[in-house]
């Protein structure tokens, strides 16, 4: 795991040098074992490395090929790297999957490549002699990846600080972001808070000319079939599925460095945990963190006794949730999207004490339906009078923030609600319901994860691993599992009796989410962990409720992205909303990111 640098002109341009180290610089976090450039010309390559496989200095990069053609800097891993070098004719040098992207481009091209690579990537590619650049992002968009092009200046790095630090870009506050953010909790691709900085869309690779002009090539997507079969052999898809997500979890042990996972006591953590303590001849570091007000501890030592794994518990105080903060918002370039990245943060900063490698259990929820409640919103939608269309209904429901309360209180635009309600309007009609929500948390929801996982972790130098997000693991869930087998009633009077009911009231009394991971689950965890209520992550942010007063009368009333006087509405409304810490808290966070990033100048 690095980060990743560059920046191509039309024109010669003074301090590429001095640009291109101050863009590396700014990024250390991600890469602090080493750091290296290449300059061509009026391109530069920038590069820092977290040694994870074959750690030698000769692994380092920038990285180039045996002709000198292609030139390479790269963020990720590519797990089945040792495949893909067997299928090769190449004199390599190294014992790294760095140097096996550059022998495939050199004998097989760069299609032919992305389609074999398993893997989590952003990798930045050059030709020096077509000179052509290539961005190239993986298939879920694990890896983050931004750029900005104002015609005369391509500029790209793993984290927009490093563009930021180019010294050629001026950071624009985005305001069609607001409206974006305070729905989603992160801004969907291809935007971001900054005007004229964007990602690269996830399982796509970007062609950049010498001109400066791109193209955008889409190498993947999620699979069109969705299986929703009612005739199936279970065991056989059961066997399967077990297969698929213990090779998954394998390749996602091939480290040269030490390794451990998050462990929460949840399903997901506790099954990640268990296939991983039974590959590993050595125990297994596992890692929990809680507050007093709230913790799963008991949950997690039930599996740590169980594996007889390493296990350290973390107890955090509102003391370090406050002290912490504003500084992540430094390290994401983003306003925090939900509460618990800072305890994330504080236990990846303890677990960096011993293991490099941590694998982490995204996904899963978006993989089975693990959402119960939204899952569940075609079965509601068809039990209730309504004319709406069901994206209206369901939008509603996943909203963070009401749109309702937005429209309220904030006065920037809301053209991003616009285009994205029109384009995922147009893609729900196209499918079932039921597949339409499947098919947008794993399009965007899971996006938001992500950013989550990648930031928590590289501030303190450790690489997050995903599993659930394995493109083969999702391509078998949509094919092969049919829908029945991800949410599953618990017998025939159940759905008859749901039916006068809503998600709140039946959802994990009269059904199973993730039915067919619960099941398998039984062969690696105890009962009492499959059979618990889903919790997710918790955070007490309500009781904290007066520290989020004290600190929204003292950055919101100045706030030019909200409406005039509309702060003691805000605070009085969120005190009436469900999640009333966390939407003060959002807020909050606009104005914290706000003020670290636009109130100085970048350029020079």
């Amino acid at each position: 795991m690095c980060g990743i640098t560059g920046i191509y002109s039309i024109r010669n341009i003074s301090n590429l040098e001095e640009r291109i180290q101050k863009m590396n610089s700014s990024i250390k976090h991600r890469g602090p074992d080493a750091g290296g450039e290449y300059i061509d010309n009026n391109l530069a390559l920038g590069h820092r490395r977290l040694s994870i496989i074959d750690t030698r200095e000769v692994s380092n990069q920038p990285m180039h090929s045996n002709s000198n053609l292609w030139h390479l800097v790269f963020n990720g891993e590519i797990y089945n790297f040792e495949e893909i070098k067997a299928q090769l004719n190449y004199n390599f040098k190294t014992t790294s999957d760095t140097e096996v992207i550059l022998a495939a481009l050199e004998e097989k091209g760069i299609d032919w490549f992305i389609n074999q690579a398993n893997g989590m990537f952003a990798i930045a590619l050059y030709n020096s002699e077509t000179k052509a650049l290539f961005l190239v992002r993986d298939r879920l968009g694990i890896k983050p990846l931004y750029f900005y092009n104002d015609g005369e200046n391509f500029i790209f790095a793993s984290e927009i600080k490093a563009i930021l630090s180019s010294g050629l870009v001026d950071a624009e506050f985005n305001e069609e972001a607001v409206d974006e953010y305070l729905a989603n909790r992160y801004i969907r691709a291809p935007y971001t808070f900054f005007k004229n900085i964007i990602q690269v869309n996830p399982g796509t690779y970007l062609s950049v000319n010498k001109d400066l002009s791109t193209v955008e090539n889409k190498y993947w997507d999620i699979p069109d079939a969705f299986n929703i079969s009612t005739e199936y052999n279970e065991e056989e898809i059961l066997n399967g599925l077990d297969e698929e997500l213990n090779k998954a979890i394998k390749y996602r042990l091939i480290a040269d460095v030490p390794l451990g996972t998050y462990l929460s006591g949840g399903v997901d953590s506790s099954l990640i945990t268990a296939i991983t303590a039974l590959n590993k001849k050595e125990k297994v570091n596992t890692y929990t963190i809680g507050f007093e007000e709230m913790n799963e501890f008991e949950y997690s030592e039930v599996i740590a006794g169980k594996y007889q794994t390493e296990h350290h518990e973390i107890l955090m105080k509102k003391e370090d949730y406050m002290s912490n903060w504003e500084r992540l918002i430094n390290f994401k370039d983003a306003p925090l999207g939900v509460p618990n990245e800072i305890p994330l943060a504080v236990m990846s900063s303890k677990l960096k004490e011993k293991i490099t490698v941590v694998l982490s259990g995204e996904g899963a929820d978006e993989l089975m339906g693990g959402y119960g409640r939204i899952f569940r919103a075609p079965f509601d939608y068809a039990n209730e009078d309504t004319k709406e269309s069901f994206y209206d209904y369901f939008i509603a429901k996943y909203d963070y923030v009401p749109r309702s309360m937005r429209d309220q209180l904030i006065n920037t635009p809301k053209s991003y609600r616009d285009k994205f309600d029109k384009e995922i309007k147009a893609d729900f009609r196209k499918n079932t319901n039921e597949e339409s929500i499947f098919r947008f948390f794993h399009k965007y929801h899971v996006k938001g994860l992500l950013q989550r996982v990648d930031m928590t972790t590289m501030q303190t130098s450790v690489e997050a691993r995903v599993p659930f997000l394995d493109h083969n693991l999702i391509e078998f869930s949509y094919n092969k599992i049919p829908y029945d087998l991800k949410l599953r009633w618990i017998n025939d009077e159940a759905e008859s009796q749901a039916r006068s009911m809503n998600s709140n009231q039946y959802s994990e009394t009269l059904d199973t989410p993730k039915y067919l991971l619960r099941k398998l689950s039984y062969k690696y965890l105890p009962k009492e962990i499959i059979e618990r209520k889903k919790i997710g992550f918790p955070v007490p942010l309500t009781e904290w409720f007066d520290n989020l007063e004290s600190l929204a009368n003292e950055l919101l009333p100045n706030a030019n992205w909200l409406k005039e006087g509309v702060v003691n509405d805000l605070i009085k409304k969120s005190k009436t909303e469900s999640r009333a810490g966390q939407i003060l808290w959002m807020f909050i966070n606009i104005e914290l990111f706000k003020r670290n990033y636009f109130n100085k100048q970048w350029k020079w």
